[in-house]
């Protein structure tokens, strides 16, 4: 999410200034600032003291005097370094809240400027579909060329558990509160009373009393009801009303080209799917996870139907329903003499019944009082049920009453096609070597191959392909293995179980991590065989319900990812199979790890080549290729804004159809309202539309040339990155000892463990935590580090190649949104506070040999990055973050330097538990202001 201007608020009763530069349509938003942190100061007067406040206010102050550059940060780092630890936590938590409270404004001033720029008539922004349907007007398309280029369309944002989420869910809950507060006074004015006052003070004290740590670990259960939430928050309303108005926008457009006929937008999810290193997603995590989705969309459509049995209250005295409702309305069995001459609400009463049956067959009951009628059948699927609201929609616009069809109906028509019964597709993943191991027992236990691990990939490809060809499974139930062998096989068993129970959708995709090899994904093939999903020898050939798809992570895999691919799909089963599934492969791609792995650029590079490379080898193999890209919430982990990274991707790499994750603190931060959820999928859609439908990439017959010389940047920019990260030794040693990687760990924000398998190494570490600890310090090195030496190794002493990068930049997105995603990184780093980090270091030695390549590397990469953009400052393209980062990024300044006393302290043997939770608290306070941390 992007962040928005934030003024500054004195935590008393100071009226404050702004700025010089502090635009006057701001003045709203340091309206609510004061009048926030006024009553965040007030409550913590009355709550800790005068003398707390006094020290929170003076705190604030001196930080604010360090931004103006009026003093150095050893006066108050020493201040600080004094207090004891209840005071220390004082301060730590004034901070964290107002943080929150900040944040919370932004989102509202972004929501007004929004209703004032709709209210001017202003041109639509770039990523609305009003914006994007202009562009598709201005190009005059062909509806056979959109119709190709659109067929299987689909923008899926795929919902994890990936741990980066910090804020419990009763403080959200609370932050909400105040927002409706706040939204109350936009809509009165200056008209608001004492009590909306008193509504505020009490909002703002349960917020200052309620704990911001969890006292226990996230469990598996709790990641599937918190993410099941966003569904009643927003999901349910905008999903199927986005729908409906594209499927309106293309017929209007291309009219009879049949565009659009199953929904373009359909969420997914990972949670309860993904076992990638979580011993906690076991089958029955599978089972739980799936029945509380389809719990979620039944109840959702049992209360629709509910609110429609009221609305169509008309009379056949009155009108002249079709004979079809008529149908329906003898079969509900509802014989009320009240209803008599109400045949809709007779029909839908049959209806709710039909489907409270399915939701009996489903979860063993219907919600509420829905099962409280005569017995009926249950549907069989979704389809049913959207036939007989068909049924319904048909009979209003027979008698006149179109518009009542066009609403709440139509909503529950759409809703009932985007999430059926199963809610949203719930992925499967695991690592290939899980599988490798899994395999070489069944084919052990079954005599087929005593060690299958000894043979090499082709004899491997032989042995698989040969056991795809035949129906019978490997073991029996009653097979003696392993305890993970028996562990994925039950998981596959109940994927299967809900496939057949909640239908084909249920478990669409199974996504193999770290897949190098052809028989990573034939081993995929052999397990979905093994429980009954393939069938290798169906009437049509074989046939899976579930799509495979290789994701491909490290530098170097996703430098084979085309070659790997194009192995696989020589395999003449597997081409059947794919032939089966309408010649559709996905592919994942992999950010966190392949940054992890090479840096920022080489990764951005390594993923576009990898796009590139794929694009050729499906359109030469006759196959519709769609990425699902793994992307984080930092810049690091393949974040930043979803419009402009789609519009990014090479040509073809689109093709109607995409998949992205979404994770931890990018969640709430999209889907906690339905106006964020609007505009955030809204711009999925629109860049989904732009880059398929048009040609955004806008190289021309610069293109190979361009892509060489990208080609050189990375190589440059990797070979700085391994030089430190890598090859320099100690440097995992000065990692762990400069970040708060180890007491991460211990803060309750996710099921998952840190790291794949236990290992002192930075491959063994996973790419979150490390993503996290970096941003904590505020070096931030996954967003930038080795692209300074890339850009200067390069350009040398030439103006001509300087140039030439400055004409990329204007004119190709790709490396435009690369440097301008690590501007927004490179404004948040502070190399200042980061050495107070680096000085947790004991080896001073180390300490200096670590921390001045990173220093030397920043400048450059900053110097560089302005000389390419020909900006005079970071973020001369995104004023509103400037200035959000300006004004507000003091209120860090306390955090980070308690953090790291904090942490001097722990390590020194100061272990008791405030001193832990302090280091706890700091952790949550910066990783809320940054917004996206990991």
């Amino acid at each position: 999410m992007s962040e928005a201007t934030v003024d500054v608020a004195d935590l008393r009763h100071h009226s404050g200034e702004g700025s010089p530069d502090d635009r006057a349509d701001d003045t709203p938003l340091r309206e609510d600032i004061r009048l926030l942190g006024r009553v965040l100061g007030e409550v913590i007067g009355e709550q800790a003291g005068a003398d707390v406040l006094e020290l929170v206010e003076s705190t604030r102050v001196e930080a604010f005097r360090i931004r103006r550059s009026e003093v150095d940060r050893v006066g108050l780092s020493r201040r600080l370094a004094e207090l004891d630890v209840r005071a220390a936590n004082h301060v730590i938590r004034a901070f964290s809240h107002f943080s929150v409270l900040a944040n919370l404004a932004e989102d509202i001033h972004h929501e007004r400027r929004r209703r004032h720029h709709r209210r001017a008539g202003s041109a639509p922004q770039l990523g609305s579909l009003a914006a994007t349907f202009a562009l598709l007007d201005d190009a005059d398309l062909a509806a056979d060329d959109v119709a190709r280029e659109l067929a299987g369309a689909l923008v899926c944002p795929v919902v994890t558990a990936h741990p980066t989420e910090t804020r419990r869910r009763t403080v959200f809950q609370v932050q909400r509160q105040i927002t409706r507060l706040i939204r109350q006074r936009d809509r009165a004015g200056d008209d608001v009373d004492e009590a909306w006052s008193e509504q505020l003070w009490r909002s703002v004290l349960t917020l200052w009393q309620t704990a911001l740590l969890r006292l226990s670990r996230l469990r598996l259960q709790d990641e599937i009801d918190e993410a099941l939430r966003y569904y009643e928050l927003s999901l349910f309303e905008v999903v199927p009303a986005l729908n409906a108005e594209l499927r309106r926008a293309v017929e209007a457009r291309w009219p009879g080209a049949g565009l659009l006929r199953r929904p373009m937008l359909l969420p997914g999810s990972w949670i309860g799917g993904d076992r990638d290193g979580n011993p906690f997603v076991t089958a029955e995590a599978l089972r739980r996870a799936t029945s509380r989705q389809a719990e979620t969309a039944l109840t959702h459509h049992l209360a629709e139907l509910t609110e429609l049995r009221s609305e169509l209250s008309m009379s056949d005295r009155l009108v002249t329903p079709t004979p079809q409702l008529y149908s329906l309305a003898d079969a509900s069995r509802d014989d009320s003499p009240f209803r008599a001459d109400e045949p809709y609400r007779r029909a839908l009463t049959g209806i709710s019944g039909r489907l409270a049956a399915t939701a009996r067959l489903v979860l063993g009951s219907a919600p509420g009082d829905a099962g409280t009628g005569p017995a009926l059948p249950a549907y069989d699927s979704p389809d049913q049920l959207r036939a007989d609201l068909d049924v319904v929609d048909a009979s209003l616009r027979s008698h006149g009453a179109g518009s009542l069809a066009d609403d709440r109906l139509l909503r529950l028509r759409e809703a009932v096609e985007v999430f059926g019964f199963h809610l949203c597709g719930l992925d499967l993943r695991q690592n290939s070597s899980v599988h490798e191991q899994v395999v070489g027992e069944l084919l052990a236990w079954a005599g087929v191959c005593e060690d299958y691990a000894s043979l090499d990939e082709a004899a491997r490809v032989e042995l698989l392909a040969g056991e795809l060809t035949l129906r019978r499974p490997l073991v029996r139930p009653d097979a003696e293995l392993s305890e993970e062998a028996r562990k994925e096989l039950d998981v596959l068993v109940a994927a299967a179980e809900r496939v057949a129970l909640l239908g084909p959708r249920t478990i669409p995709n199974y996504v193999i991590s770290m897949c190098e090899s052809v028989s990573d994904v034939l081993e995929v093939a052999v397990l979905l065989k093994e429980v009954g999903l393939l069938d290798p020898a169906g009437d049509d050939g074989p046939t899976c319900p579930v799509g495979i798809s290789p994701l491909f992570e490290t530098i170097g895999d996703l430098k084979a990812a085309a070659t790997t691919l194009g192995a696989v799909l020589d395999q003449p089963l597997y081409r059947a199979l794919l032939a089966n599934r309408g010649d559709v492969q996905e592919v994942m791609l992999g950010y966190s790890d392949s940054n992890k792995d090479g840096g920022y650029l080489a990764a951005n590079w390594a993923l576009y080549r990898a796009e590139l490379d794929l694009v050729e080898l499906a359109r030469h193999e006759g196959v519709r290729l769609r990425l699902f890209h793994g992307r984080g919430g930092t810049v690091g982990r393949g974040g930043g804004p979803s419009y402009e990274a789609i519009r990014a991707q090479p040509p073809g790499a689109v093709a109607g159809a995409l998949r992205i994750t979404e994770q931890g603190e990018v969640i709430a931060a999209k889907y906690a309202d339905p106006d964020l959820a609007r505009r955030n999928l809204e711009a999925l859609v629109a860049a989904t539309l732009e880059s398929t439908l048009l040609d955004v990439e806008g190289l021309g017959d610069d293109a190979d040339e361009a892509y060489a010389l990208l080609d050189e940047l990375a190589a440059c920019a990797q070979r700085a990155y391994g030089q430190l990260v890598h090859e320099t030794p100690g440097f995992v040693e000065w990692f762990r000892a400069a970040t708060p990687i180890g007491e991460l760990a211990e803060l309750n924000i996710g099921s998952r463990p840190p790291s794949r398998k236990k290992g002192d190494s930075i491959a063994d570490l996973r790419a979150i935590p490390w993503v996290f600890s970096w941003s904590q310090t505020r070096i931030m090195l996954p967003g930038w580090y080795g692209t300074g030496s890339a850009l200067e190794e390069w350009v040398g002493d030439s103006e001509e190649r300087l140039e030439r990068l400055r004409d990329l930049h204007r004119r190709w997105p790709f490396f435009r949104t690369v440097l301008s995603n690590m501007g927004m990184v490179l404004a948040k780093t502070d190399l200042e506070l980061a050495a107070r980090y680096a000085e947790l270091v004991p080896d001073e030695e180390l300490r200096a040999r670590v921390f001045d390549q990173i220093t030397a590397e920043h400048e450059r990469t900053c110097r560089m990055t302005l000389a390419v953009t020909g900006d005079d400052q970071l973020l001369a393209d995104n004023p509103s973050l400037a200035r959000s980062i300006r004004n507000r990024f003091p209120y860090l300044e306390p955090l980070h330097h308690l953090q790291v006393e904090m942490l001097r302290r722990r390590r020194g043997g100061e272990d008791d538990e405030l001193t832990s939770r302090n280091i706890q608290l700091t952790i949550n306070g910066i990783a809320t202001a940054l917004r996206n941390s990991g």
